[in-house]
């Protein structure tokens, strides 16, 4: 370089070919002790920057045998084991499970008992649903939405341990019914946390909806055509999205 920065006569600049030019790729080792996979799987991904170009997965690392367990139990001590099998849907599972029981038995649930049955598993989605929202919001950088979705969590994990005493398993569910009846002040604890729902969904809309991180992070990320879903047999909000009208 010459006095005052500029470069010599004649100087053009650095000179690359298009072969000299090139793209490269970082691969990363995920799982399976990667906290965001709870260990179920690893994933041999291929970045470019924040894009996956391919990843490889090896599954069967969380293999907890519960079907043979369940060999050597009886039908009413298996309800704890399917409820681990998914800590954020525990009763959900037990419900699945001593449905199938009774089918098998031929018992019929008295309508107090169904309903019931009903509503804790409809407050347990939610409870799920709020660690999905409240985690995918932290992984992402959007942090502040799951401080607020554990707190409303907060208040069905003390409804479960109003009825059970305890707040993640609570073996509530039963075949043939329930543990027991409601206890009381199940009615107003369920009320008070319904009427206040709705107001805290807008907290969360206005936390992420919005959000530039959130945004940029999701927005034409991930997409997926509407003949890909079908060809992977993917259900539910994701087959939605694609307009199937069929879950």
């Amino acid at each position: 370089m010459t006095e005052l920065g500029r470069p010599p006569a004649g100087y053009g600049g650095p000179r690359h070919s298009s072969k000299e030019l090139r793209r490269e790729t970082m691969t990363v080792n995920m799982g399976p002790q990667h906290p965001s996979t709870h260990g179920v799987l690893n994933l041999i991904v291929e970045l470019d920057g924040e894009t996956i170009v391919s990843a490889e997965p090896t599954i069967g690392f969380l293999h907890t045998g519960i079907e043979k367990t369940c060999e050597q139990k009886k039908w009413q001590q298996v309800i704890p084991l399917v409820e681990r099998m998914d800590y954020l849907g525990p009763q959900s599972n037990s419900l699945a499970f001593c449905l199938s029981v009774e089918k098998l038995l031929a018992l019929e649930m008295p309508d107090r008992v169904t309903w019931i049955r009903v509503l804790i598993a409809e407050l347990q989605r939610l409870s799920s649903h709020l660690v999905w929202l409240g985690t995918h919001g932290m992984e992402i950088g959007a942090i502040s939405v799951m401080m607020y979705a554990f707190r409303e969590r907060e208040q069905l994990l003390n409804i479960n341990e109003m009825i059970a005493g305890f707040r993640l398993f609570p073996s509530y569910i039963r075949v043939g019914g329930l543990r027991e009846d409601l206890p009381r002040g199940f009615h107003k604890a369920v009320t008070e946390f319904l009427d206040g729902f709705g107001p805290k969904l807008d907290e969360y809309e206005k936390l992420l909806t919005a959000n530039p991180v959130w945004i940029k992070r999701t927005k034409g990320v991930g997409k997926l055509s509407k003949e890909d879903t079908i060809a992977m047999a993917l259900v539910g909000p994701m087959a939605r999205a694609v307009g199937i009208p069929y879950d």
